[in-house]
């Protein structure tokens, strides 16, 4: 009768003892190492922040460039549309 509630007792505390015994540690990394690989973070952030940076300045610099030659040729034309009316204004009449 003992050993009848007292076996699985038994069984269930060495189940449990031995998950305890075959967990793997954690990976547990030194400060050293936190701190290389803090480091790491760190210089591919930057690398990342200036590659975006010169990317949208290029693309900036192009829409800029872009518009500013849309103005200029729209500023000509209205000038040569502004003068070719002052001439047809001051022409004699024929």
């Amino acid at each position: 009768m003992f050993l009848r509630k007292s076996l699985p007792i038994f069984f269930l505390s060495i189940a449990m003892a031995s998950a305890c015994f075959a967990m793997r540690p954690q990976d547990d990394q030194s400060a050293k190492q936190d701190i290389k690989d803090a480091g790491h973070s760190t210089k591919d952030a930057a690398k990342d922040t200036g590659r975006a940076t010169k990317k949208t300045a290029k693309k900036t610099g192009h829409t800029v460039k872009k518009d500013s030659k849309k103005i200029i040729h729209k500023s000509a034309q209205k000038t040569g549309e502004g003068a070719q009316k002052v001439e047809d204004k001051t022409e004699p009449n024929k």
